[in-house]
């Protein structure tokens, strides 16, 4: 029965409201006991008076009370239920509960999981058994059948995954299970994305004849992901796509992070009406584009709104070199004509504006280029010549194209591959027996590998190289005959490439071929990471380790125990799986970067399958129904209970004070009693007003004493009070100021007031503050106090260091807080000269900058969000463990190693503790020495 917001379990039971009126009569034919009064001088008329006298009827504010509860006790009887849900069907012979956790399903995942708690309840309700199965699971993951109490914790169990979907291989193992449960109940809880092989999964699953089917799909398919990031010539490109879901513009914005996690750069996406697909472009120098490291869409939960980039998304700086003036009328003849509109697209090309190698090598060297391309270039100067080595030697890779000036230089070992012999080899020619030689396959061991062998290139003429016995080692594309088109070799962390054809169309077609582009991109690419393990690597297929993956949410987190390295090479990109979840592969030397979304992927919605049996179609939702017959059993017991108490009290059990009042006279004297006692009695002689705990608290402001908070980690606050105990020694010897021993504070117990400033070292592992001790660390700032946080985390292990557990945990506690606005310490601000000069607060680790209280208005003093004193900012906060630094064993050794191991790092960090309590001591008085000057000159007047 429902009504309004409204139902029940047993309306019938309804029918006992009609009582009501029953229950008032009673209650006002039997009134409660009245209250006997002993009066003595009605002793006498007892005796002749024996009469019986018994109130008339009961208050009506306890026949009210009464009247209520039994209402109330009805209404709990009846099991009402606030904000009633529809039952859904599972009354078949089993629930067969099919989820889809794929990387779709993650933005509102807790919503797919009270829908099918809900299923799970009405299954337990009908006593049937339940098949729990999810579609990006392991394909051996049990499914069932369970009871109830098992399928929950096998839903709490399960996670969203950041892969695509397996419905035929989940399905047919449903169907499997339900062949001895026939005309069962499935309820499919889709993510609303269709995917390969659906047709046929749904068919056959369908085909085990179900009672009916539950049909759950979100109320709205709004999901965007990122199918490409380019970087082009004047720009990185960003490409997403979406679902149709109608006609409506969005506009959304697209950041990019460097490895470490900060962004910057940003671009705005904008989908306009019914267009599913939609670009963004981030304009800024290609020097910054190369240290994108992901691009992420700003609002979006998923793994799709993530895309990881390695170094193919890297621009490099390419430098051209020709000693053939340019012709504008035979601008198809110049060496470098092909070669720059190949590497255009890919590359930041760069030309020297002199034609002199003396002068045009240096010019492009202070460029910093990654790759130098000489067209027609022959002998080097010896001027010149070891600034190009050099160049080499530390990572940088020169390519050279075969020319009459190259054969003329002779063999040049450190600048050639392979040694050549002289003159070319023509073929096809009037006077050569030869044709033409085609490109053969290309070696497995080269940057060519996965190329496929261009059946339109012919070679007319080359140069050979001399046969060596490490000549096939060093070839990366050979001719018909054998010969060698391409070779390349290592010079120390560089290499040298020689193409043994011309750059122009007159030694061969190469130059206007698509492989020509191809094997050029292979070079940058390979420039980049000097045969790191890339898709591009030497070798056809490699083995990857996972370095960073994509969790379902989007974040980037190191990889867990089931993640297996990913095979890369070949023809085809590896797929995204289980194993193989989206993410990073490699190592810091040489990053893959594994995306979930192909360039050319889209999102079709599902198409619910046509079906000969009942459909019931429903949406995610929470289950906000409640159970109000405890509320109503307990406001029943809790009204019995008044019941009682006023019974008692109306039979005389407590009692009451009398009404008698004191006549005008009576009151008059008591007055003037109480005054003249007040007047006669001299005043009280007073004791000291010792109370409990005076002892300690004038014990702790006897001596000035640095505090740390005890975390609850013996590791932690050994270090802290180390790091404390090997401060203070230092502020004893440097200092006038002679502190007591460190003390450890319990942020909830223990007084703060009596310590100038509080160290605190964030722990993740330690417990969330609680209320109560939030509220006395605010109290504690207010009144002058100051609190160093300290995370200790300048080396996290994750990209992005501003989301290590430690700085989770500190953004936690700072977000109760009223904590002002905060900046680095400025170069004029008084820390920086507190006691001693320095330009930076190093700690055991050196580079996180210490954040203060933003330098406020002082006319605006009342706006500040905490009180400073005498302007000694609130908080402070670092992360280059100040501690670590400090502490010292019972020798006065160092306990910890500074990182980097630099002596002079520990003794900055002592002086920065110096200051830092100079600082909370003696206030703002080191800023008045700006007037120095004018009082100086007053002083001379």
């Amino acid at each position: 029965m429902s009504w309004l917001p409204l139902s029940f379990g047993f309306p019938a039971i309804l029918w006992g409201l009609l009582a009501l009126p029953v229950i008032w009569w009673l209650l006002r034919l039997t009134p409660p006991r009245p209250q006997m009064e002993v009066f003595p001088p009605l002793k006498i008329l007892a005796r002749v008076l024996k009469r019986e006298e018994t109130p008339h009827q009961s208050p009506w504010w306890l026949t009210l009370l009464r009247l209520l509860m039994a209402a109330l006790i009805v209404l709990a009887l009846a099991e009402p239920v606030f904000n009633p849900r529809e039952e859904l069907p599972a009354n078949g012979s089993a629930l067969a509960l099919v989820v889809d956790n794929g990387w779709a399903s993650a933005p509102d995942w807790e919503r797919r999981v009270a829908t099918a708690e809900r299923l799970i309840g009405d299954a337990e309700r009908n006593d049937v058994p339940i098949i729990l199965a999810f579609t990006a699971e392991r394909p051996n993951a049990e499914i069932g059948p369970f009871n109830a109490q098992e399928a929950r914790d096998h839903l709490n169990a399960v996670k969203p995954r950041p892969i695509p979907t397996d419905r035929p291989g989940v399905f047919a193992r449903v169907a499997g299970a339900l062949a001895d449960l026939p005309g069962a109940t499935m309820a499919f809880l889709t993510d609303g994305l269709s995917a390969a092989g659906d047709e046929q999964a749904f068919a056959g699953l369908l085909a085990e004849q179900p009672a009916n089917v539950v049909w759950i799909t979100p109320d709205r398919l709004d999901l965007v992901g990122l199918t490409a990031a380019n970087n082009a010539v004047d720009g990185f490109t960003i490409t997403a796509t979406r679902a149709p879901a109608g006609a409506a513009p969005r506009f959304m914005t697209a950041g990019a992070l460097d490895d470490k996690g900060r962004r910057i750069g940003d671009a705005t996406i904008t989908f306009r009406p019914g267009e599913t697909v939609a670009t963004g472009e981030i304009v800024v120098p290609f020097e910054l584009r190369n240290d994108f490291a992901s691009i992420s869409l700003d609002g979006e939960a998923s793994a799709a709104a993530v895309r990881v980039l390695d170094d193919t998304e890297k621009r490099r700086r390419v430098g051209l070199l020709s000693q053939t003036p340019v012709d504008q009328a035979r601008l198809l003849l110049s060496p470098l004509y092909y070669i720059r509109r190949a590497l255009e697209p890919f590359a930041d090309v760069v030309e020297p504006p002199s034609p002199d190698l003396t002068e045009a090598i240096p010019q492009l060297l202070e460029q910093k280029p990654a790759i130098i391309i000489m067209g027609d270039v022959g002998t080097i100067p010896q001027t010149v010549r070891p600034q190009l080595v050099d160049w080499m030697e530390n990572g940088g890779t020169l390519v050279r194209f075969a020319s009459s000036r190259l054969l003329t230089s002779g063999n040049d070992e450190e600048l050639l591959p392979v040694p050549l012999r002289l003159g070319e080899r023509s073929l096809g020619g009037a006077l050569s027996w030869t044709t033409p030689q085609a490109v053969r396959e290309f070696p497995s061991s080269g940057p060519f590998a996965t190329l496929p062998p261009p059946d339109d290139v012919t070679v007319n003429r080359q140069i050979l190289a001399e046969p060596t016995p490490d000549l096939a080692n060093r070839t990366w594309a050979t001719l018909a005959d054998g010969t060698p088109l391409v070779t390349g070799d290592k010079r120390g962390k560089g290499m040298v490439v020689l193409f043994h054809v011309a750059p122009q169309a007159t030694w061969s077609n190469l130059p206007i071929s698509g492989t020509f582009v191809e094997m050029l991109r292979r070079i940058v690419q390979l420039s980049r990471n000097q045969g790191a393990s890339t898709a591009s690597a030497a070798s056809t297929t490699s083995s990857l380790a996972p370095y960073r993956v994509i969790s379902a949410d989007g974040a980037l987190m190191p990889p867990g125990a089931e993640t297996k390295s990913l095979t890369v090479g070949g023809n085809a990109p590896p797929a995204v799986t289980l194993e193989n979840p989206p993410g990073l592969y490699g190592t810091e030397e040489g990053l893959y970067a594994h995306n979930l979304l192909a360039a050319d992927a889209t999102f079709v919605p599902l198409e619910r399958p046509s079906m000969s049996v009942p459909v019931h179609r429903e949406q995610y939702a929470f289950d906000e129904s409640r159970d109000l017959k405890g509320p109503l059993t307990a406001a029943a017991i809790l009204l019995l209970l008044i019941d009682g108490i006023i019974v008692l009290w109306l039979k005389g059990v407590f009692p009451r004070r009398p009404r008698t009042r004191p006549g005008a006279a009576t009151a008059a004297m008591i007055a003037l009693v109480a005054m003249g006692a007040l007047v006669a009695t001299p005043p009280p002689v007073l004791a000291q007003d010792i109370k409990a705990g005076d002892a300690e608290a004038v014990e702790a402001i006897s001596v000035t004493r640095l505090a740390y908070v005890v975390t609850g980690d013996p590791a932690v606050d050994s270090i802290s009070r180390a790091g404390l105990a090997g401060l203070t020694q230092f502020l004893i010897e440097k200092t006038a100021l002679e502190p007591g021993a460190p003390a450890g504070v319990n942020l909830e117990q223990d007084e703060l007031a009596f310590y100038p400033i509080i160290y605190w070292p964030i722990d993740p592992n330690a417990a969330m503050p609680t209320d109560q001790a939030i509220a006395r660390i605010d109290q504690y700032m207010k009144e002058g106090g100051t609190i160093l946080f300290d995370t200790r985390d300048q080396y996290a292990t994750t990209l992005d260091a501003s989301t290590s557990p430690a700085t989770m945990r500190l953004r936690q506690i700072l977000g109760n807080l009223n904590v002002p606005p905060l900046e680095p310490v400025p170069e004029d601000h008084v820390l920086t000269k507190a006691f001693f000069i320095l330009p930076e607060f190093p700690g055991r680790f050196n580079g996180s900058p210490l954040w203060v209280e933003a330098s406020l208005d002082a006319s605006n003093i009342d706006n500040r969000p905490v009180r400073t004193g005498d302007g000694v900012s609130p908080i402070l906060i670092t992360a280059n463990d100040f501690a670590g630094a400090w502490a010292v064993d019972e020798s006065g050794s160092p306990l910890l190693p500074t990182i980097p191991a630099d002596p002079m790092q520990r003794v900055y960090a002592y002086r920065a503790g110096v200051n830092i309590v100079m600082y909370m001591l003696t206030g703002n008085y080191k800023s008045d020495q700006v007037h120095v000057p004018d009082l100086l000159q007053r002083l001379g007047q």
